[in-house]
């Protein structure tokens, strides 16, 4: 690799046409949905965790 040149790239614009900037975006909001839906699984999962074990330091009110 030593002996090898490295190019250096600089970008000035980016020409990207509109409907394929909107088709990407909406590509991108359908792929977010299941991550949404896996963020989601996990942060009840950790939220159930949490809530056990302060339950399990919290003292109970005697009736």
């Amino acid at each position: 690799m030593a002996d090898e040149q490295k190019e250096r790239i600089i970008l000035a614009g980016l020409d990207v046409p509109f409907w394929d900037l909107v088709w990407f975006m909406v590509k991108f909001a359908f792929a977010s949905i299941p991550a949404i839906f896996i963020i989601y699984f996990i942060v009840t999962i950790f939220g159930m965790i949490f809530a056990g074990l302060s339950s399990l330091t919290l003292p109970h009110p005697v009736p």
